[in-house]
């Protein structure tokens, strides 16, 4: 059944709502394969359709979402009379920031359809990679392929027609022993994005066995290793543990809604406040961080977000200063009202939600640390008296208002008067949130630079999981808390 989604908006409009939109998605596709030891434990595919229309009534929000495409008309009439009645509790009218009012179409760059490639070839590959690391000394293996195929139709009330067509793939090996003491030790690779691509191109399969060959062998010296020396100490933190950093203390501390209140219920808050912006030091001058929803490679690219913005990037830290926020129309028209001055030039074009039947809120894009001019990850290492290089996200714990944090890693290295002398297991470190990017030292060049994706950011309530990335470069940190 055709739709004619643009009268349907005219017609809230004629009632007298302020602002309407609606998203149709006519195929979410989402396949899940697992494999541990050899074995899958996990073959699940899901297909979803339907539309969800947003309203705006007397300064609320209504919405209602359907896959039943037969009346659309009872959707819309009944996000129209939920605005209604949320406006007779509303205390603080919601209003828009202005957008420039955009058509197009955005299609993710994928030069091979992982939906479209035969399942015997997908479950082959997966079986070639589990051969990989299925090696003397491994004692756990896992495979996981998880891959997302959408088309999303977007109209407004003030004229946008924009269509987006994103297929994504997200592949992991993982493998594990235990060491002397009983203890699991593990290695896993998600493969950064290097190339212009978001398709089953990436499953290169002489890429994959050379990676695989690297983390057998972290984990052979890891079983034999000896513990992670505690004390104060520089770390220096490889992109596959930087991504995580700045995603839960930059990334997440910088969500205009949870800066505003709106998540403390479910995600917590933020302690910056508004009166930071263009002031707070957030970090050394060696810290320049920005949100960029352009970055072709990335899951955190979209083309256009659920407000009909376009994709942007915007610096959020320079120069060590905080100067900008993950925002959205109404978090910045809001934000700008509270304090009485235009702390924020327009939306940043991230307001997002997972599927159709989901409210569109602030989400990450590809919250970024520039590369510096430290050189290359052994000209930090040379200039370091004594410290740890730290990779892979193993746990992680963050304050409510993201004010600091604790993660533990896969695997270090101790450095020693400018030397790796190996490799250290059980490996931690802590901090408050300011004084760590404080303390930056060291940001490495464009060859440490790597896009590392995220696959399972939640937030809100209902929860909603979203997809997007970090490119990141190596980074040294001085007189940091190191060990249990």
């Amino acid at each position: 059944m055709t739709v004619d989604w643009k009268s349907q908006i005219k017609g809230l409009t004629e009632r007298g709502a302020e602002y309407a939109d609606v998203r149709y998605y006519p195929k979410q596709e989402e396949d899940l394969k697992f494999m541990w030891n050899g074995n899958f434990l996990a073959f699940n595919r899901s297909e979803e359709s339907g539309f969800g229309v947003r309203v705006l009534v007397d300064g609320a929000w209504g919405f209602a979402a359907s896959s039943n495409m037969s009346s659309p008309a009872e959707t819309f009439d009944r996000a129209f009379a939920n605005a209604k009645a949320a406006a007779t509790r509303v205390k603080r009218p919601i209003r828009l920031a202005d957008k420039e009012v955009l058509s197009g179409r955005f299609e993710s760059p994928c030069a091979i359809d992982p939906f479209e490639v035969p399942m015997a070839e997908q479950v082959a590959l997966m079986r070639d990679l589990d051969s990989y690391i299925n090696q003397k000394g491994i004692m756990q293996r896992r495979v996981m392929l998880s891959t997302v195929r959408k088309t999303i139709q977007y109209y407004d009330s003030e004229g946008a027609e924009i269509e987006k067509h994103i297929v994504e793939i997200f592949p992991t090996i993982h493998v594990a022993s235990f060491d002397d003491v009983g203890m699991m030790q593990g290695r896993k690779y998600r493969a950064p994005r290097l190339a212009d691509s978001r398709g089953w191109e990436t499953m290169d399969r002489e890429h994959w066995k050379n990676e695989a060959e690297r983390i057998v062998s972290e984990v052979r010296q890891l079983v034999e290793s000896p513990k992670c020396p505690e004390g104060i100490m520089s770390v220096i933190l490889l992109p596959e543990i930087m991504y995580l950093q700045v995603h839960e203390t930059i990334g997440h501390a910088l969500e205009l809604d949870r800066i505003l209140g709106y998540e403390l219920s479910y995600a917590g808050g933020s302690f910056v406040r508004l009166d930071d912006f263009g002031s707070l030091q957030y970090g050394s001058p060696k810290l320049n961080a920005r949100a960029d929803a352009t970055l072709i490679n990335s899951p955190g690219s979209f083309g256009f977000d659920d407000d009909g913005v376009a994709a942007q990037n915007r610096m959020i830290i320079k120069d060590g200063i905080l100067v900008g926020a993950i925002t959205s129309r109404q978090m910045v028209a809001e934000a700008n009202e509270r304090t009485g001055r235009k702390i924020f030039d327009g939306s940043g074009g991230t307001c997002r939600a997972c599927a159709f039947y989901r409210f569109p809120i602030e989400r990450m894009t590809n919250i970024n640390v520039d590369p510096g001019h430290d050189g290359t990850l052994e000209d930090i290492i040379s200039n370091t008296q004594r410290g740890v290089i730290l990779a892979g996200d193993k746990s992680w714990s963050i304050g409510s208002n993201r004010e600091q944090f604790h993660f533990s890693t896969d695997i270090g290295w101790y450095v020693e008067d400018g030397e790796c002398k190996g490799v250290i297991k059980d490996c931690a470190y802590s901090g408050k949130t300011l004084e760590f990017y404080r303390s930056l030292t060291a940001v490495g060049d464009e060859s440490t630079w790597e896009v590392q994706y995220v696959d399972n950011c939640g937030k809100g309530a209902p929860g909603q999981t979203m997809q997007l990335g970090h490119g990141v470069p190596v980074c040294r940190f001085d007189n940091v808390k190191v060990g249990e």
